[in-house]
């Protein structure tokens, strides 16, 4: 009974699956800390393709609204403040699920949570639309007009990637069950 615990190991795995993680400038380690990380299953999803496109042509937008004289007109700033701001958040909940971190905030109900955050950002998004289609002035042409059509078409753009967002989200929240109460409950 002395000699036990000098026979019990604690290791899950095989001794040499990591050796290469070991090394420190082993690529294959590297690849392999990285694709453990990363969820690849996500990337290849409708929902991420959605993401990636609206993180994407919003910087698109808002960099077209940037490189004009945007102060002229008090509805820009609107738009300018609705596209900055939902794209540092929606590049950060792209990052929070390529990474899995929303894993180890498991009280936040995330199927919900995205959800939510797809349809306020839907609606944000249209009103910032409406505001800057209502402000370009066809009859009025200036330097910057192109700047400001194209910004009111690529606002349109990302408000349609938000609104099927917000609708695979809310397939992945009914597909969870959506009530806490049914998870707990055994069978």
């Amino acid at each position: 009974m002395a000699d036990f615990p000098s026979k019990v190991t604690t290791e899950t795995c095989s001794p040499n699956s990591h050796s290469s993680q070991r090394g420190g400038n082993s690529l294959q380690g590297l690849a392999a800390n990285i694709t453990s990380i990363v969820d690849v299953s996500f990337i290849r999803s409708i929902p991420a393709t959605l993401m990636i496109a609206e993180i994407l042509i919003g910087l698109l937008q808002w960099a077209l609204i940037v490189s004009a004289p945007y102060t002229t007109q008090p509805a820009y700033g609107w738009v300018l403040f609705v596209a900055v701001t939902l794209w540092i958040f929606t590049t950060v909940l792209f990052l929070m699920i390529l990474f899995s971190t929303q894993r180890h905030l498991a009280v936040i109900p995330w199927p919900l949570t995205v959800m939510i955050y797809h349809a306020v950002a839907t609606v944000l998004y249209f009103t910032a639309f409406l505001a800057n289609a209502a402000s370009v002035q066809p009859f009025k042409p200036t330097y910057f007009f192109g700047h400001m059509a194209a910004a009111g078409f690529f606002g349109a753009v990302v408000t349609v990637a938000y609104g099927a967002s917000a609708f695979f989200s809310y397939l992945d929240w009914k597909g969870d069950g959506g009530n806490a109460a049914t998870n707990t409950v055994p069978t």
